[in-house]
């Protein structure tokens, strides 16, 4: 019961709090872009089967493998792309979370 409350809390509480931190003005625009971040479980859809409550996805799918998780903490250095780098960096934080409960 924890495991689904602590998955999907960091997904949607921790870009909330880091819109209403450190991007007040407009924290609306900020929080939807890294909400964005949960569109990288598409991926998923190539899993068979797609949904396995005791796999990992880190280092399992192509979009949760080391190689795409050093691209989104790239992405994080350039302003331009820094939200997008956090939605995406907060994902896999999340997806860490989920694998620690395994």
């Amino acid at each position: 019961m924890l495991q689904p409350i602590a998955h999907y809390g960091c997904h949607f509480l921790i870009p909330l709090i880091v819109a209403l931190i450190w991007y007040k003005s407009q924290w609306k625009i900020a929080y939807l872009i890294m909400v964005l971040g949960m569109l990288i479980d598409l991926d998923h859809l190539l899993a068979n089967p797609v949904f396995d409550p005791n796999r990992c996805s880190i280092n399992f799918h192509p979009l949760h493998s080391i190689y795409s998780i050093i691209m989104y903490v790239i992405l994080l250095f350039p302003k331009t792309t820094r939200l997008i780098g956090l939605g995406l960096v907060i994902h896999i934080i999340s997806d860490v979370v989920d694998c620690l409960f395994m």
